[in-house]
């Protein structure tokens, strides 16, 4: 059984299906004290537009449903940092569309590598105009604000909220839970675990649905929160997986015990290091030469490094992470790999 996601509007941003890898060199290091399960990979990070990432994958219906209702600009926001930003920027700039980002100050940092470098750096080559805000503004409302304002001066934007994440952008992440199942198919191999980070909930729950519909276990995908508090991450992809059922036109809802988050990655907050993530990074990078962002994927391997501790997964299991791009990012956290992390 496959899905059939051709009545929505997408453009092309990625070449898929984005391969599959497994990390022998982690599990052998791992292996020194302990059990661990077979890791692979699906390279989510991998892309030829913007510097890549998943949030590629959503833009391909974002930026389809823009174009397919005669925009001329895209507005969307998160972070001042954020990878979803810098994509967006790129796809906008692909297909010929004006790209406005509305990022927050929500990150406690206003050192020069943060406020100039990584992401902020990208977007602004890809010619987005910027409006940066304090941490407690209405980065939504100032969104429909800047839309009703070009609607005056004859112009049409798009708005979609901080990552991405809403039904039509999950429709990303259906496409990806088809494109795994079939992966496992093609290598008679069956996953126990579907591991990513959790931010603003579109990528897990883009997975559940698509797992739903396929009529495969959802709660194979499982989440770290990065962002909120891991009852706030259940409740919003609980109602975002069955908000993009009801898009597909599936006709049925999760129960709330579909949707599987993990908390004790998030540290004091979103977007601060953590020793972990700091470990898990260096660990990855000098095991396969592979790069983790610091935000998201460092998180939630230092979320699957800890679930192995506990014993969670071992030797019978095999798990796949979504490695979900973000490398930029780590330009902008520079401060944070000076010296070895404190244990």
């Amino acid at each position: 059984m496959s899905l059939d996601l051709a009545g929505f509007d997408r453009v092309s941003l990625i070449d898929s299906p984005t391969p599959l890898q497994r990390l022998e060199r982690l599990e052998s290091a791992l292996a020194a004290d302990g059990d661990p399960p077979a890791i692979w990979i699906k390279r989510e990070d991998i892309g030829h537009l913007g510097g890549g990432g998943n949030k590629l994958r959503k833009l391909e219906f974002l930026i389809g449903h823009a174009l397919a209702g005669g925009c001329d600009t895209f507005i969307t926001g998160g972070g001042r940092q954020s990878n979803h930003a810098r994509q967006s920027a790129a796809a906008a700039a692909r297909h010929g569309l004006a790209c406005e980002l509305v990022l927050a100050d929500v990150v406690p940092r206003d050192d020069e590598a943060y406020l100039r470098n990584g992401n902020v750096l990208l977007s602004g080559l890809f010619g987005a105009v910027v409006h940066h805000l304090p941490a407690n503004a209405d980065s939504l409302g100032f969104a429909h604000e800047r839309a009703a304002a070009l609607a005056a001066a004859g112009r049409k934007a798009y708005v979609v909220g901080a990552g991405g994440s809403s039904p039509v952008g999950n429709l990303g992440y259906v496409a990806c839970a088809d494109e795994i199942v079939a992966q496992e198919r093609a290598m008679g191999l069956r996953f126990s675990a579907i591991l990513m980070a959790n931010g603003s909930a579109g990528t897990h729950a883009g997975l559940a649905a698509g797992l739903a519909a396929l009529g495969d276990d959802p709660s194979r995908a499982r989440s770290f929160s990065v962002l909120a508090s891991a009852p706030d991450a259940h409740r919003a992809t609980h109602r975002l997986a069955n908000e993009t059922l009801a898009l597909l036109g599936e006709g049925y809802a999760l129960p709330e015990d579909a949707i599987v988050v993990f908390d004790g990655q998030r540290g004091d907050g979103y977007g601060i290091p953590t020793n972990a993530m700091i470990d898990a990074v260096r660990l990855l990078a000098r095991t396969e030469g592979l790069l983790l962002d610091p935000v998201y994927s460092g998180k939630a391997f230092a979320g699957l490094l800890a679930k192995i501790r506990e014993h969670r997964f071992t030797s019978r299991d095999a798990v796949l992470v979504l490695m979900t791009g973000g490398a930029p990012g780590l330009f902008a956290y520079e401060p944070a790999f000076r010296t070895p992390a404190a244990h």
